[in-house]
């Protein structure tokens, strides 16, 4: 696994942060604490996160009922859209402008990946304050986004500004997989969403190892997700009489081919104008990297730079077609060879990439006509998989190799370049190819431009912790997150 290259530099630096999440007096905060000079928008998240919506199952529907008692009060017109699965729903909520122009919306996803609760230093639902941070799953991916995006609405309404445009603020259920999300919302509830333009996660606001804000990218688009089978076939007998042509043994051989091998870059427009961006920012031999896999034709110089560069993940994933084995599948009892094993390969793909030249890229790479090379349905899990999920996650994979990227111009991406400028000056702004898949596409398919930013600086070391154990996020990224896109509604959507 590959470490990301610029938390070295940050380690030293956050080494006294890092010591103090084992530290011992951290306790849930609610909303009574309002006198102890914690902002809002942090005690909004702390108690979203305290809702648990862990997806399986999600149980949303808590909390759309939650905002449902922020947003009502304050005269929005308020839509909670159930789903066939009980327990799981969509909040909408509606700020009235005259209808001159039409809306923007803003949207976050209400339910969070689990957790292995044995491995996190603290209850990773309780909304725990702590140096500074808000800890709790979701604090980065999304609920932190969701407190920041909520927080903003509300206080528009509290101003009461006269608006041009509706503004709809939109928490959805199924962003993390599942048969209901942004999908079935469309399909079902769409004159509730529909929208001039929207907002969405995506994009970073990255800090350096001096904790200034390095750069903002704003993405435009979105890898898709592409899943291949791989199955390696030979002699089914006792175990004790092994025979050479071994399936286990075979598709580890050519998962250890696999291990070995990385796809070649592939820059967009966007990502080239990214590490432009970088080079801009960074100093050497970084700086030259960076232009060089953005400019030359030199293969040599184009290798240098991908290795060095590649010592990030991030920076590794938006460049190219990821491979990460994700499944395994092979015997049933513990004294039969069994006559095959498989393996489920997911890509996560730059736009253009069709799954049949990954078909043909991984049998070369593979060589091996004892395995066979497969279209495989979305995997999201191990095990049997009900139809209507496996369904609605093709369908969704479908929709976003077909979307086309937003532009990088319009009312909304040109706001949120300047908001961002000026919420962090001397940091530069620039378009992104997100290096994972979004719920955007629900929109994107439609036509509708969708730009997409975690709205906090963040740094290296605590971008590790998204999907993993103590995540966290800085309570004054909360804090000039929700200023920028505050601004960035009022300047689209105000009179």
């Amino acid at each position: 696994m590959r470490t990301l290259g610029f938390v070295r530099t940050l380690r030293a630096g956050l080494l006294v942060c890092a010591a103090a999440i084992v530290l011992p007096g951290a306790r849930p905060l609610r909303g009574a604490d309002s006198a102890a000079g914690i902002p809002e928008v942090a005690r909004l998240l702390t108690e979203v996160i305290s809702i648990d919506t862990s997806n399986p199952p999600g149980n949303e529907g808590k909390l759309a009922e939650f905002l449902k008692t922020r947003f009502a009060p304050l005269g929005f017109e308020i839509d909670i859209i159930p789903t066939p699965q009980p327990g799981k729903a969509h909040f909408i909520a509606r700020l009235r402008g005259d209808g001159s122009k039409r809306p923007v919306l803003i949207a976050a996803h209400e339910d969070v990946v689990g957790v292995e609760r044995e491995k996190w230093s603290l209850d990773p639902f309780a909304g725990v304050i702590k140096d500074g941070y808000v800890y709790g799953r979701g604090a980065i991916d999304f609920k932190g986004g969701l407190a920041i995006f909520a927080q903003a609405v509300l206080d528009i309404a509290r101003q009461k500004r006269p608006l041009a445009r509706d503004i709809i603020f939109l928490a959805e259920a199924d962003e993390e997989g599942g048969a209901y999300g942004t999908r079935f919302l469309a399909e079902n509830a769409w004159e509730k969403i529909d929208c001039e333009f929207a907002l969405n996660e995506g994009g970073w606001i990255i800090q350096d190892a001096a904790g200034k804000v390095q750069y903002v990218s704003i993405s435009t688009a979105d890898k898709s997700a592409v899943s291949l089978l791989l199955t390696a076939r030979g002699t089914s007998t006792h175990s004790s009489m092994p025979r050479p042509d071994n399936a286990i043994f075979t598709l580890a051989r050519a998962l250890a081919k696999l291990s070995e091998y990385d796809t070649k870059p592939k820059l967009t427009d966007s990502t080239r104008e990214f590490f432009l961006t970088l080079s801009e920012t960074s100093t050497e031999p970084m700086k030259t990297h960076f232009r060089n896999l953005a400019t030359s034709h030199d293969p040599k110089l184009v290798a240098a730079a991908d290795r060095a560069i590649s010592e990030n993940p991030l920076l590794h994933a938006i460049m190219r077609n990821t491979i990460a084995p994700v499944l395994l599948n092979a015997g049933f009892l513990g004294n039969v060879i069994p006559g095959s094993a498989e393996a489920t390969i997911n890509f996560r793909t730059i736009p253009g990439t069709t799954q049949e030249e990954l078909i043909e890229e991984i049998r070369h790479v593979i060589n091996d006509p004892r395995v066979d090379v497969t279209p495989a349905p979305t995997a999201m899990a191990r095990g049997p998989v009900s139809p209507d999920l496996q369904k609605a996650l093709d369908a969704r994979a479908q929709l976003m190799r077909g979307v086309k990227e937003s532009p990088k111009s319009g009312a909304l991406y040109d706001a949120l370049v300047k908001q961002a400028k000026l919420a962090y000056p001397g940091a530069r702004v620039t378009p992104y190819l997100f290096q994972a898949g979004t719920d955007a596409y629900a929109w994107r398919s439609r036509g509708v431009p969708v730009y997409g930013i975690y709205p906090y600086p963040i740094s290296a070391q605590d971008l590790e912790r998204m999907h993993g154990n103590d995540e966290r996020v800085p309570i004054a990224s909360l804090e000039s997150g929700l200023q920028m896109i505050t601004n960035t509604l009022l300047e689209v959507a105000a009179k």
